[in-house]
């Protein structure tokens, strides 16, 4: 795991600022705190800053081919590198590292682009051949590494990092108002769009060539779903963990001490389950838990690594939301209001004394089918309410509802009435949509200022869900609705935003997270599977749930998904609340000419009255104070003082 950045010129007889880069390297100094490494000449200029995790001493980068000509710089894991260098070699490339980021220069010698259909692994890299003067660069499948850049006259500039990139004196720092309305609508702001005008994200599964002056994009892979597996049940079951069994062998690969975030829930224990299989000695697991009653999973994490007998760490702590969020939105880059990323940064945090590699359970809930929305097609509250009969549902959209929301205001709980009402009577692609919601339309018009509301409007923004809607439509119809939901997830949430929460987390305290269930041939496994098997008897990963009950004591796994939740519903009527009000009812909040004051006091206001549950609003419209304090007020250098 590194941080990679770059610039590209479109003069190719002119040499990159070389101090520039280095500024650029440093800023990222926490993703690769062991060794930097520069490569300047005509036309480009590459910059690394190394963890060391494989060929500790000789995996200097950049790193070149046989005759110099071709420059990579990496961040990432070819899990089967040894593989494709043993292929290699047996074709007459020689070697000069143990490393595994090398086989990409001698393969793509090899097969040009297409050397991203052999990579199994997670990154993002830039590569530049000489010959051609062009530069190529990819994310991963899954977009576990991330990719920032942007076009400008003169050329291309790159970073693993946003901060990094706005070292550029190029790279304006102007507010991209249709990515805060995606953020606002979906805590985070999917690629690939940034929240600064002309900064892109590369997104998952996608690759990037630059050359005389113009830069080009293409998705290079996408699941298939059809045609479905005819499968039974147990036999699906079985190969699930074989291949899942596989991907964390092949994760298990490291010079450095390695070992496991463990939640007690189901993905994070067959990741255990499956690591001692391969690991005969010492197995290290971690697992964070809260003082604050009911926020606590440690027994069942204390459960599985009595039964695995793993050398279990387990950290309690007192959460301080106030002190910590500015080093996370620092860090994070971009507004991002996924609270859990708290914990995640926590227990990043405290395993990386002990370890260098940890492996973690993300990804299993979107092939898996384990949120219980993919069983409600939503909300259950949608399902209930459509048990009123649809003539009446249409009927509450008249004067009757609209009147007690105009009348009371502050009650709040009319609004939701409608909400509800509305959401009951879409189709299942709509439904879901909704509850995917943050902000609501009807809630971000009355939040915003004619002058955003005009600026949103005019870029002809429409409904930030459309595309998520849009995803769900590639399917057709024919796909069962668990597969379109899921298939939307998987090239949106997923990689926008869990994936970024656990890269910005580890990579702060300079950790390797490794997701076993990101493997592709994973997510290829599963996208095929029948729904009504993904979906077991309708319950949520009932596949994963039953294949995997006999490797844990009886009823581990028989219980709702929790995963690293937080109370910040409690925290904004009570310590938070305050703090909250002082940082969103302020005056240089106001001089943003962003947002309308007196609704988010009445948000503060239906909150802790109880009448609507607004703690995710209150949070990304803190997380966002705090990010323009950081990176439009300030310069963005590292966190600010609250």
């Amino acid at each position: 795991m590194c941080g990679i950045c770059g610039i590209a010129l479109a003069d190719r007889t002119t040499k990159p600022d070389a101090a520039l880069l280095e500024r650029m390297v440093a800023r990222m100094y926490h993703r690769g705190p062991d060794d930097r490494g520069f490569h300047v000449v005509p036309g480009i200029a590459l910059g690394h800053a190394r963890l060391r995790i494989i060929d500790l001493e000789g995996g200097h980068q950049p790193i070149f081919n046989e005759t110099g000509e071709i420059v990579l710089v990496f961040n990432g894991e070819v899990y089967n590198f040894m593989e494709l260098r043993a292929e290699l070699e047996s074709r007459g490339h020689r070697f000069a590292t143990r490393t595994d980021s090398e086989v990409i220069v001698h393969l793509y010698e090899d097969l040009g682009e297409q050397c991203l259909e052999r990579l199994r692994g997670m990154f993002a890299f830039a590569l530049y051949d000489g010959r051609t003067r062009r530069l190529f660069a990819a994310r991963d499948r899954l977009g576990k590494k991330p990719f920032y850049y942007a076009v400008r006259p003169d050329g291309l500039v790159f970073a693993s990092e946003l901060k990094a990139l706005l070292l550029h004196p190029e790279v304006a720092r102007e507010l991209n108002p249709l990515a805060l309305d995606d953020y606002l609508t979906l805590q985070y702001v999917p690629a690939p769009r940034t929240i600064f005008r002309g900064v892109e994200k590369l997104a998952a599964a996608h690759a990037l060539v630059y050359e005389n002056g113009h830069a080009r994009t293409w998705r290079y892979w996408q699941p298939s779903h059809f045609p479905k597996r005819r499968i039974s049940a147990e036999d699906a079951g079985r190969e699930a963990l074989d291949r899942i069994d596989d991907a964390v062998r092949c994760r298990l690969v490291s010079d450095v001490p390695l070992g496991c975030f463990l939640s007690g829930g189901t993905d994070s224990s067959i990741v255990v389950a499956m690591m001692r299989r391969h690991v005969s000695g010492s197995l290290r697991t971690f697992s964070i838990g809260f003082r604050e009653l009911g926020f606590d999973e440690l027994p069942y994490a204390r459960t599985v690594a009595r039964h695995y007998e793993t050398e279990h760490e387990e950290f309690v702590v007192e959460m301080d939301a106030v002190g910590i969020l500015p080093r996370l939105v620092w860090h994070y880059d971009e507004p991002f209001a996924d609270s859990s990323a708290l914990s995640t940064f926590l227990l990043s945090e405290l395993t990386r004394r002990h370890v260098t590699v940890a492996l973690n359970g993300d990804g299993g809930d979107e092939s898996f089918a384990g949120y219980q929305r993919y069983a409600d097609c939503g909300f259950a509250i949608f399902n209930t309410w459509r048990r009123i009969p649809r003539a009446v549902r249409r009927w509450l959209i008249g004067p009757p509802v609209g009147l007690a929301r105009a009348a009371l205001p502050r009650l709040g709980r009319f609004e939701l009435l409608d909400y509800v009402n509305r959401a009951s009577l879409l189709g299942d692609d709509e439904r879901y949509s909704e509850a995917m919601r943050f902000f609501r339309q009807d809630q971000k018009r009355r939040l915003y200022r004619p002058e955003l509301s005009a600026a949103i409007e005019s870029a002809g923004q429409g409904d930030p869900m459309a595309r998520s809607l849009r995803r769900m439509a590639e399917l057709g119809q024919r796909a069962h609705r668990l597969d379109r939901m899921a298939f939307a997830d998987l090239n949106g949430y997923l990689p926008d935003c869990l994936n970024v929460k656990v890269d910005r987390a580890t990579m702060a305290h300079s950790l390797e997270g490794r997701s076993p269930f990101l493997d592709h041939h994973v997510v290829e496994f599963a996208a095929r599977l029948p729904a009504e098997l993904r979906l077991l008897d309708g319950v949520p990963k009932g596949l994963l749930r039953k294949c995997a009950a006999p490797l844990f004591p009886p009823g581990h796994l028989d219980r709702p998904k929790r995963g690293f939740t937080l109370p910040v519903r409690e925290w904004f009527r009570d310590g938070l609340y305050r703090r909250g009000c002082e940082l969103l009812l302020s005056r240089r909040l106001a001089e943003r000419n962003l947002f309308d004051q007196d609704y988010i006091r009445l948000l503060f206001d239906q909150h802790r009255r109880r009448t609507q549950n607004h703690h995710y609003r209150l949070w990304a419209l803190l997380c966002f104070e705090l990010w323009c304090r950081t990176f439009l007020d300030g310069d963005g250098s590292g966190p600010i003082s609250v």
